[in-house]
């Protein structure tokens, strides 16, 4: 898997590379609470289909949630027998909080997890994965609202899932359907930059990350699924019901007022034939074309309206200045915040100041129209006049967008983006985290600083978090893999002295 994006980009998608047999390529995680019961006949299920029909190395791994009962025992005596399954214990309960400590200790590059209920047939779980290790998709979700799902389950269960649904629909326009189904995959790339955004730790967790990464522009694959419910669930849906409408408002609040810096998880696509830049055409014109159109739309039924009125107590070139000088404002604040992506009050006056000079030139364009038409006849209609002047705005429209584009708001070419390794808005590291040494080594151009020398640790663990002792170890992470800020869980990992060395082609 490439790494070689600068902060706050993701790579290009690629397959997968086949690995060696001791490389994990899939690592699902069951997170659990009290499941003495069905972890073990849940985990020996799913281990034999694993086995007898993945193509890849896999690795499972029980998340145990603060369980009170002898879950950790179970899960224990699982790691010891299977070398393909793992223990991690929690000491604090969420399953959001379970996977994310999980999946940033993992170095497996699809992340995956079920319901240790394995409600959903597991039939679906290559399907589900193989969009991501094949580099189509970012993510993966099981959906049991799809038209060719099969699933059985009571009328209550299925009300409140559709209504939720319904809901993000209607409130944080999401476009996947079904976002509760506990079946879902991850490109580990894309968790390390996406998770970070990710505030809740329990049930709204999925929600949250889903939603995110939609409005990122991310690729979700979704694949119809057969689903049993399990009528001994211990999910309290009243409790949980009401955690995520406050999870909706407080995303929803989020992203109406900006503050989630989703523009971190862009990526250069690269085989999209829509992505690919077009030669000698500058950037971002096709967006400002579209916006500019609309707003001048919107500017010229404004202004025709406003000379309409005007027109009933004054002459035509009175009505046409005042018509003219309100919806030319109106059009440069427009256009400087909506066609240009100009925010904030700087520079503000002196947009309006070169505003009233394009509208100027607009001016003349449309007063000399209307002379000439006052010269051709004496009383012309009033429907000639809106003709005349249509044709005069459309001209003024093209030479407006022109200096609007080169003069007024001008692209800044000089500025180089400054380089994040984390997001600004991430939480400080915790006392225990280990510090990026002050000498840092920076490679040409654009490309992200790694530190020249970071002492190496033993415990692949996040802090906080127990492991049994007969678990199998998560090997080393891979190089330049980053924790996941905000997490008080998560720690520094180690690089290779090679990775700094400014001569290396990767």
């Amino acid at each position: 898997m490439r790494t070689d994006s600068s902060p706050g980009t993701l790579p290009a998608r690629e397959h997968l590379p086949a690995t060696d047999a001791g490389t994990p390529v899939l690592d699902v995680v069951i997170p659990v609470y009290n499941e003495e019961k069905d972890l073990r006949p849940c985990v020996l299920r799913l281990h034999e289909h694993l086995t007898r029909t993945f193509p890849y190395a896999f690795r499972i791994t029980i998340a145990d949630n603060a369980s009170t009962d002898s879950t950790p025992q179970v899960a224990a005596r699982l790691a010891a027998q299977i070398p393909e399954v793992g223990s991690f214990r929690l000491e604090q309960k969420g399953r959001g909080r379970a996977l994310r400590t999980v999946w940033a200790a993992s170095e497996a590059p699809v992340l995956a997890y079920m319901d240790v209920d394995l409600s959903t047939d597991l039939n679906a779980l290559l399907p589900l994965v193989a969009p991501l290790i094949s580099g189509h998709s970012d993510l993966a979700i099981g959906s049991r609202l799809n038209r060719s799902s099969r699933v059985v389950r009571g009328a209550k269960r299925e009300f409140i899932s559709r209504t939720y649904n319904l809901i993000l629909r209607g409130s944080l326009q999401a476009r996947f359907s079904d976002a509760q189904c506990g079946f879902k995959a991850i490109r580990s790339d894309v968790a390390r930059v996406l998770m970070p955004l990710v505030e809740d730790t329990g049930w709204f967790f999925d929600t949250e990350m889903l939603v995110l990464a939609e409005r990122a522009g991310l690729r979700i694959h979704e694949v119809p699924v057969d689903w049993v419910d399990d009528p001994d669930s211990t999910v309290h849906i009243v409790k949980t019901a009401t955690d995520d409408l406050k999870g909706v408002w407080r995303v929803g609040k989020a992203l109406a007022t900006g503050s989630l810096p989703l523009d971190r998880l862009g990526r250069p696509f690269g085989d999209d034939p829509r992505d690919r830049e077009i030669q000698d055409v500058p950037k971002g014109l096709a967006r400002q074309l579209v916006g500019f159109c609309v707003v001048g739309a919107l500017s010229t039924l404004f202004y025709l309206l406003l000379y309409s009125a005007f027109r009933q107590f004054s002459g035509s070139q009175i009505a046409n200045a005042l018509a003219l000088l309100v919806s030319a404002v109106t059009n440069t604040a427009a256009n400087r915040r909506l066609t240009f992506g100009v925010r904030g009050p700087g520079g503000a006056v002196r947009h309006q100041a070169q505003g009233l000079v394009v509208f100027g030139i607009g001016l003349a364009l449309t007063s000399g129209s209307l002379a000439a038409l006052s010269a051709a006849t004496s009383s012309p209609a009033h429907s000639t006049e809106l003709a005349v002047l249509i044709a005069a705005n459309l001209a003024a429209t093209v030479l407006r967008f022109l200096l609007f584009r080169v003069w007024v708001f001008p692209e800044r070419r000089d500025e180089q983006p400054i380089a994040q390794p984390y997001p600004a808005t991430a939480e400080p590291y915790p006392a225990t985290a280990r510090q990026y040494p002050v000498t840092t080594q920076q490679y040409p151009a654009t490309a992200q600083q790694y530190p020249v020398t970071a002492e190496p640790t033993t415990e692949p663990y996040p802090a906080g978090t127990q492991r049994h002792a007969s678990a199998q170890p998560y090997p080393s992470a891979q190089p330049y893999q980053q924790p996941w800020p905000g997490d008080a869980t998560a720690r520094l990992q180690p690089v290779r002295p090679g990775d700094t060395d400014p001569r290396d082609p990767r």
